[in-house]
Order: C-alpha cells, then structure tokens, then sequence
C-alpha cells in the first residue's frame, strides 16, 4: 500500500490555504491519501531566521500581489488576505491536530473549513472560541474542540509536531513530502504531479 501524502501548513499562510484547496485532489489523482500536518511557522521562523513574507522590504508588495493572482490562477474564488495577518494560529493548529488523534478525515475537513474562514470570510480564527465556532460547522462539539485549546496535552503534541517537522526538513507552508522527497511551495505542484505519476525524475 503506498504512503499517505505528508501534507505541512501553516494556518497563516496564504500558499497553504491554497495548497489545502488542491492537495486532496492531486493525492487522489495518484492513488494516494494526505496526512495533514499543522505546524507554527513562528516556532519554524525562529529555527530558520525566516519571516512573513509581507514584512520584507519588496517581497511584501510583490507577495500581496501574488497570493490573489495565484488564487486566480488555480481557479479559486473567494481567496482574499485578512485585515489582520499574520495571525497567531495555535487555536486552530490545537482543534486539527486534537481531531486527528481520533478522526483524520473530520480534521481535513475542519483544516479546510479553518482556512476558507480565514482567507474567504476573514474570520479571526486566532481566537479560540472562533476558532472552535468554524470547527462546530463541521459537526464538532464546539465546547470539547474550544477545550483542546487549553489542554495541556495537545499543546505539548503540537510542540512536538513542530519538532518533528523540524527534523524532516520542514522550514515553509505548505511543505509537502511525498515517500521521503521533500517539496516546498503551491508552486512545486506539477512537480509533484510527475513526480507520483512517474516515481522520481
């Protein structure tokens, strides 16, 4: 049976929530299925030196421009940047990777319902009763997902989660990694596609 597609994102990042509109569909194309895995890009910035890429001198206007002209260009409607952003995003890092533990399919559907509140409705999901409201649309217990938050068990899994990243190579959102071969940015997307299609170039 072949491996699950690692799939790495970060809920701030505007090329992860494209990617998460995509990912499913390129794995299925293949076969293949995705593991979602919720990470800091704080947490990863401090390891690499990295920053938003909207806080950079020149790449911030050009990033703007951008993330709404790769939305277009991949067929997604809707896509706009938040008001505020970047966002602190360990509440709804918490409620996915607090469903996972139990039901994988729920928290890819939660991930995506996350983001499209984010980066569609401009919702705050930084906020954990927000963050916990999007989950509830779901069909998550709203009270149980808004508790994960503050669980002293999912924030050391998501440390942990960052760490383990970390150690695989992972420094950007969205990081995919497909049977070992690491793939960084919504734009290495057709390489992936040849990728899986062709076993490795």
């Amino acid at each position: 049976m072949t491996a699950p597609i690692d799939f790495y994102f970060d809920f701030s990042s505007p090329y992860g929530c494209l990617a998460a509109q995509r990912i499913e569909a390129l794995a299925a194309k293949h076969g293949r299925s995705v593991d979602w895995h919720p990470v800091l890009l704080g947490a990863i910035f401090k390891a690499t030196g990295g920053a938003p890429l909207t806080e950079l001198p020149l790449k911030a206007d050009y990033a703007r421009r951008d993330f709404e002209r790769s939305a277009r260009f991949h067929g997604i409607d809707g896509f706009r940047l938040p008001a505020k952003f970047p966002i602190a995003t360990q509440a709804p890092a918490r409620i996915v990777l607090w469903l996972k533990g139990s039901d994988p399919l729920l928290a890819a559907r939660v991930a995506k319902a996350l983001y499209r509140a984010y980066f569609f409705d401009g919702v705050d999901i930084s906020s954990p009763e927000r963050a916990a409201a999007v989950a509830a649309t779901e069909g998550v217990d709203a009270a149980a997902a808004r508790a994960a938050v503050d669980d002293p068990a999912i924030k050391e899994a998501l440390k942990d989660e960052v760490e383990r990243a970390l150690a695989r190579g992972v420094f950007g959102s969205p990081f995919v990694i497909v049977d070992g071969e690491p793939f960084w940015g919504l734009d290495r997307f057709d390489q992936i596609d040849r990728w899986l299609a062709s076993g490795g170039f």
